[in-house]
């Protein structure tokens, strides 16, 4: 993409209104614009990111065996009545009529929904284990909206929800989230921590969730520091062998992780002192087994190869979608703006012509684009008619976790000069050894 010709609105000023990094840093990035309190409008530079959030949240659901759908956002209020939440979920539901006079909301959530799709088209215990899952805008009605995305009212989700004969086959979906979810975080060059939390309005005993430390976060926690050094890395994962994917939980939930409101200090001064550590996270995504709290109200059963009828095992699964982009960006920036990690950046690399006009350099410029993108990379090419220390600032804002540097003395050379955004460091080489770095980074060799 040449910078000439996209929409990427920067602002120089810091937004009075945003109290967070991320808030302000998106808004001075042109990636957002609001709309209303807590509703967003998101720019051609946000909107990348969130579609490539979006698509490695997808490859992981699918990895673990999971199959995507696509629910509307209204949805009938009758069958949350079904269930009993439509009066006890509070004044964060927007609830609204159609033109007929029909009860309806906008959908905070699906577990009714899906309910009904399954009691639907499923009646035997051969059509299981299933697990559907979409990825969609969701609205609550927060009292006060702030902190930019991070707790907006409108936002994109994944929920995931999961139809098991019984218990036992529940926890094993409940374990291949948690370990769906590790990765999709890791990728993302995110630390998120699996906590014992609070099930909420959700409902149900067993629920987990991941947060993103961060002075900024909403929740206070708790937690052993050894909990920080686990990583899943490259591990060949069989999400059917119940085993392997249960001792890889074990191993993420043994040290004690968890918010302030399943805090237990008397086992948390257990922990060596020098491990026991206290600070804020971002909730970045939540994991709930509830059994059968809404497929016995429901009518969502099976027959089982005895011939008896039962209703099904359930659990929901969510990762906050257009919430990540702010947690990313709490967890990775510096004062002259965001850095993203290479899984997640919109851009692959950027290229900075230091003499627009000059032959020399406007044709090496051309020559590193084309290569960048026969690699199937997407570069940002700065070809502005801007000084040098604009360009500069541009990139260091936007955050691309690679700048190539050209001008004519360079050039003469035959060199250019590749940085990296996250530790500044520069190395002058070959534009072709430049693009040969920048291609085995990203795996495009």
């Amino acid at each position: 993409m040449r910078l000439s010709s996209y929409f990427l609105p920067v602002l120089k000023e810091n937004p009075a209104e945003a109290q967070i990094v991320s808030h302000r840093l998106m808004l001075r990035a042109g990636m957002i614009r609001q709309q209303a309190a807590g509703i967003y409008s998101w720019l051609p530079l946000g909107y990348r990111v969130l579609r490539r959030i979006e698509e490695i949240v997808h490859e992981e659901q699918i990895r673990a065996g999971h199959i995507p759908m696509l629910m509307p956002t209204l949805q009938p209020a009758d069958l949350w009545r079904e269930s009993g939440r439509y009066d006890d979920y509070g004044e964060e539901m927007l609830r609204i009529k159609d033109r007929h006079g029909r009860d309806m909301l906008y959908g905070p959530t699906n577990e009714e929904m899906i309910t009904d799709i399954f009691r639907s088209h499923v009646s035997s215990y051969k059509d299981l284990p299933l697990t559907l899952y979409h990825i969609q805008w969701k609205f609550r009605d927060e009292i006060r909206p702030r902190f930019g995305v991070m707790r907006g009212r409108e936002f994109l989700m994944k929920d995931g929800y999961n139809f098991d004969v019984d218990k036992d086959a529940a926890i094993h979906a409940y374990n291949r989230h948690m370990v769906s979810y590790l990765r999709t975080y890791e990728r993302m060059g995110l630390k998120a921590i699996p906590m014992r939390a609070a099930s909420g309005p959700i409902g149900g005993d067993n629920t987990h969730e991941f947060l993103v430390l961060a002075s900024t976060g909403e929740s206070e926690v708790f937690y052993d520091s050894a909990v920080t050094d686990l990583t899943l890395g490259n591990r060949d994962v069989n999400y059917s062998d119940r085993d392997q994917v249960k001792a890889i939980c074990e191993e993420f939930t043994a040290p004690y992780a968890r918010t302030d409101e399943t805090h237990d200090p008397e086992i948390f001064d257990k922990i060596p002192e020098e491990r026991r550590k206290v600070g804020r996270g971002i909730e970045v995504g939540q994991i709930f087994y509830f059994g059968t709290k809404y497929s016995e109200p429901m009518g969502a059963v099976v027959t089982t190869d005895k011939g008896e009828r039962v209703p099904v095992h359930m659990g929901s699964h969510g990762i906050g979608v257009s919430r990540l982009l702010g947690a990313i960006i709490e967890a990775s920036h510096d004062d002259n703006g965001i850095i993203w990690p290479e899984g997640v950046t919109p851009f692959h690399c950027g290229i900075v012509n230091l003499k627009q006009g000059d032959t020399s350099t406007d044709s090496a410029c051309e020559a590193l684009y084309a290569a960048l993108a026969k690699k199937g990379l997407a570069p940002l090419y700065d070809d502005r008619d801007e000084r040098a220390g604009a360009k500069f600032a541009t990139m260091d804002l936007v955050g691309l976790p690679w700048r190539i540097t050209v001008g004519p003395r360079g050039i003469a050379k035959h060199a250019v000069e590749l940085t990296s955004r996250r530790t500044g460091e520069s190395e002058e080489m070959s534009p072709e050894a430049a693009v040969a770095r920048i291609a085995q980074i990203y795996g495009r060799t």
